[in-house]
C-alpha cells in the first residue's frame, strides 16, 4: 500500500519526523522545490514570509486532501479552490493567542503612559520632571472586537487591571460581557480603549473608519493587533490630526510594510509595532508542531481536526 504524498518545510522536520511514519514526506528547502511537488501531495504545509509565491505552490496543490498552516489568518490562501477541490485547512488559530494579546497589553500600557515619548527623552538625555502618560487603567473601560482566541486572550489579561471588558463576537452568547456585530457601534463612545482582534474578511473590510472614529471618546485609544485591512487608514490619519480620537497603537497597517512616506508614519499619537506581535514569542513552532501532529492523527482516523477554517466564512 503506497503511503500518502506530503509535502512541508524543512525547518519543522526536527519536530514532527518522528510521528510520518506512515507518509511519504517530502521536506522542500526552496520555493521552487515546494512548486515541483505541491501537485502531487496529498498533505501539504507550505507556509512562507512571501504570501504570493505560497498562493502559487498552494494554487499548483490540486491534489491536497489537507492543508496545514500556522497562520490564523487566510485571506492570502485560494479559498475558493481549496473549498471546490474539497481539501480540508487547518489553519493556526489560536497558536500564538497568548504572546499576541501580550503584544496587545504592553501596547496599550505604552499608550496610557506614554512610553514612547519617555525613551525619546532618554536617547536625547533629557530627565522629564513630569510624566507625559497619566491615563489610569483602573476602571477604565475596553471593547475588544472579535472575541475569537486572540480576544480571549486579550480580556483575560486586563481583567488583571480592573479593567471594565466588552467583548463584540459573531455568535451569540448569554456572557452580558458579550455583545453581537449589531451593537458596538452605538456604545462605541463609552470606551477607553478599542481593541481590534477580528479576522480579515469582507465583512470586516475598513470596520472602523470615519463614523466611528468619529463615535468614540476624544481620549479612547485604538489598539490593532488584526489586520491593517480593518480600519481606513486616511480616516485614521485624519482622525488622529484632527485629535478625534485619543491615538491608535498598530501592530498591523495595509499594506505591510508600510510605504516610508505614509502619513501614518509621522501622524501624532500613533505607535507603529511593524506586525511583530506574533514573532515576539519563543514556542510557535513547537505549539504548531505538536498540533499538526494531533491533527495527523486525527486525519489518518477520520475524526474531527483541530482549527478548521470555515471557507464560507472566510476564517
Amino acid at each position: 500500500m503506497n503511503k500518502p504524498k506530503a509535502a512541508m518545510a524543512s525547518l519543522v522536520r526536527p519536530l514532527i519526523e518522528p510521528h510520518c511514519e506512515d507518509l511519504d514526506v517530502t521536506w522542500f528547502t526552496s520555493t521552487e522545490e515546494a512548486l515541483e511537488i505541491a501537485p502531487h501531495a496529498e498533505i501539504g504545509w507550505f507556509d512562507m514570509y512571501d504570501k504570493d509565491k505560497m498562493a502559487e505552490i498552494i494554487a499548483a496543490a490540486t491534489s491536497l486532501k489537507w492543508l496545514n498552516s500556522i497562520y490564523a489568518g487566510v485571506e492570502h490562501f485560494p479559498l475558493a479552490q481549496l473549498k471546490s477541490q474539497g481539501t480540508i485547512l487547518t489553519n493556526g488559530a489560536g497558536l500564538n493567542s497568548a504572546p499576541i494579546a501580550e503584544f496587545a497589553v504592553m501596547m496599550m500600557l505604552a499608550a496610557a503612559k506614554r512610553m514612547d515619548q519617555i525613551v525619546d527623552n532618554q536617547r536625547k538625555q533629557i530627565w522629564l520632571e513630569t510624566p507625559p502618560g497619566t491615563v489610569e487603567l483602573d476602571d477604565s473601560k475596553a471593547l475588544i472586537i472579535g472575541y475569537g482566541g486572540i480576544g480571549q486572550q486579550i480580556a483575560k489579561k486586563l481583567s488583571g487591571f480592573d479593567i471594565d471588558v466588552t467583548a463584540v463576537r459573531r455568535s451569540p452568547s448569554a456572557d452580558p460581557g458579550v455583545i453581537g456585530l449589531d451593537e458596538w457601534r452605538d456604545q462605541l463612545g463609552e470606551y477607553d480603549w478599542v481593541f481590534v482582534s477580528a479576522p480579515a474578511t469582507d465583512e470586516t473590510q475598513k470596520m472602523l473608519g470615519e463614523a466611528e472614529f468619529a463615535a468614540m471618546k476624544s481620549s479612547a485609544w485604538l489598539v490593532n493587533v488584526a489586520r491593517g485591512s480593518l480600519v481606513d487608514q486616511d480616516a485614521l490619519v485624519d482622525a488622529l490630526n484632527s485629535k478625534a480620537i485619543g491615538g491608535a497603537a498598530l501592530d498591523v497597517t495595509d499594506p505591510e510594510p508600510l510605504p516610508k512616506d505614509h502619513p501614518l508614519w509621522d501622524a501624532p499619537n500613533c505607535l507603529i509595532t511593524m506586525h511583530l506581535s506574533g514573532q515576539a514569542q519563543t514556542r510557535m513552532f513547537q505549539r504548531a508542531a505538536a498540533r499538526f501532529v494531533e491533527n495527523l492523527k486525527a486525519y489518518q482516523n477520520g475524526t474531527d481536526m483541530i482549527a478548521v477554517a470555515d471557507f464560507d466564512r472566510g476564517y
